[in-house]
């Protein structure tokens, strides 16, 4: 059936849920460099540029693609199963999933005057902005809204007058946790391991990011998106070896990333000093110490051949190493075999990340390690919820307490814009200390966009911490120094 937006906009569009749906409107992919892209969302309105995102979940409809696609700038025809959101932590309301090109002419969708638009009352509009500015998730309506070449020139003024920040000679800026690249094997099965890289190198000079950890996933295939779309879950148990297996294919896809997109590998103190100034380099790391499969001596043999030097041990799934923020805890915090794999770690050299971990399992961790820990992608809150990957002000301090960093990550569940991030970042450091925060993006690891989803806003994000009210030296602590010195102290 053909979906048309007012359809959309008015919610009637409710009644189709689950049926094969046609609709047309203009594609806004998240990384407007990227070659291909199978996740996008298709708008109702022509963006003005392409660092614009619709702000208004009624204008525009989340994409999934069953193939890759190459970006268009042209009206785009698909076909998919329409799927009705319920509680989408970004607003959007509808979702076209397994979606293809429709090859036949189709009527573009309807152009609205872009001020009519922003100013009518059943809609809350579109916000232009500059490249490598976010346009945040919080919803506001302004009948005097400037039009979106205003609007696009008002921001651009106010980003040159902003302070910047003027990074100290031989910082080496550094992302905590990141999946750039899409380094993740994909979650439909026809495309797998053979899921297409995109651009990772280019952004991250473009932006002046030298060094990312680069993170793996190992248990995709036992994980899916939960139906109310808020967050990951485990489904399945898996087979004996299958997440061993799935760790291979994918520490073979980090490399194969790196040298696609020419990277160094770092792999100790020497060479993070030795390589992070010559360009984008990576830290190979493992987001769930799932493909262990409870076989300490794996540990071992990931570090020796595949160069891993940052384990987080726990994902999405309760597994042999212990309990997780999002599900009800089994084992009452880090396991016999977690204490092992830490130790383990502190051993050979390699930072350990506790991200996703219940608060008792940090505890625990904090009580064997050694080594300084990271919780590598959270934010504050005070009273979390049951489920909530955000953590408590103890939570943090027990972090800290170790010597290490807590990365901020940019959640827009969390924070609406950079600027909400930044104070995001104050009110963890007012809590443990300048000293114990760092920067983990999750790159193009969110359900829903982020408020950074490209290395290219890394200057407007250290300018916002400087408007937050952190020193020059401050935020070079924030965006390289904490976790250096976590890494030279637990890397030999």
């Amino acid at each position: 059936m053909q979906i048309d937006w007012p359809t959309i906009q008015t919610g009637r569009a409710d009644t189709s849920h689950g049926a094969t749906a046609d609709i047309s409107g203009w594609m806004i992919p998240l990384d407007p460099q990227a070659h291909t892209v199978d996740y996008f969302l298709l708008s109702a309105d022509e963006p003005c540029c392409g660092g614009c995102v619709p702000r208004n979940p009624l204008t525009s409809i989340e994409v999934y693609m069953a193939a890759p696609l190459v970006p268009q700038a042209e009206p785009l025809a698909l076909r998919g199963r329409l799927v009705r959101l319920l509680d989408d932590p970004a607003g959007w309301r509808y979702r076209l999933v397994d979606a293809v090109p429709l090859d036949r002419p189709q009527t573009p969708p309807r152009r609205f005057s872009r001020r009519a638009f922003l100013a009518s009352g059943a809609a809350l509009g579109l916000t232009a902005c500059a490249p490598g500015h976010f346009a945040g998730y919080t919803e506001a309506h302004d009948e005097t809204a400037p039009t979106a070449q205003t609007a696009h020139s008002a921001q651009s003024a106010q980003s040159d007058s902003a302070p910047k920040w003027q990074a100290p000679a031989g910082t080496l800026t550094i992302d905590m946790h990141s999946h750039g690249g899409r380094v993740i094997v994909s979650r439909n099965p026809a495309i797998g391991a053979n899921r297409p890289f995109i651009p990772l190198a280019a952004p991250m000079r473009a932006g002046g990011m030298n060094v990312i950890c680069l993170a793996i996933v190992t248990d995709t295939t036992v994980t899916r998106v939960a139906d109310n779309r808020k967050r990951f879950e485990a489904w399945r148990e898996p087979q004996p070896g299958e997440l061993y297996a799935l760790g291979q294919t994918e520490f073979v896809r980090a490399h194969q990333l790196i040298e696609r997109e020419q990277l160094r590998v770092v792999t100790n103190t020497a060479s993070l000093s030795t390589l992070g100034p010559l360009g984008p380099c990576a830290i190979i790391s493992a987001e769930g110490a799932d493909f262990l499969e409870g076989q300490v001596d794996r540990v071992d043999e990931a570090y020796t051949q595949h160069q891993l030097r940052h384990l987080q041990l726990t994902h999405y799934r309760v597994n042999e190493l212990g309990d997780i923020q999002t599900e009800p805890p089994v084992h009452g915090g880090l396991t016999d075999v977690g204490v092992q794999v830490v130790q383990r770690c502190n051993a050979l050299g390699i930072v350990v990340d506790v991200a996703h971990g219940t608060y008792d399992l940090v505890k625990r961790a904090a009580d064997t390690t050694t080594k300084p820990l990271v919780l590598s992608h959270s934010a504050l809150a005070t009273h979390p919820g049951a489920r909530s990957r955000l953590i408590t002000p103890d939570h943090a301090r027990v972090i800290a307490g170790t010597g290490g960093v807590i990365g901020v990550w940019p959640s827009s569940g969390t924070f609406h814009d950079l600027h909400a991030m930044a104070e995001g970042v104050k009110r963890m450091a007012d809590v443990v200390g300048v000293e114990h925060v760092g920067l983990g993006t999750d790159m193009l690891g969110f359900i829903s966009p982020p408020v950074f989803r490209s290395y290219r806003q890394l200057p407007d994000l250290a300018s916002a911490l400087v408007l937050a009210g952190f020193s020059q030296a401050e935020v070079a602590a924030v965006l390289e120094g904490n976790y250096r010195r976590v890494f030279e102290a637990s890397v030999a």
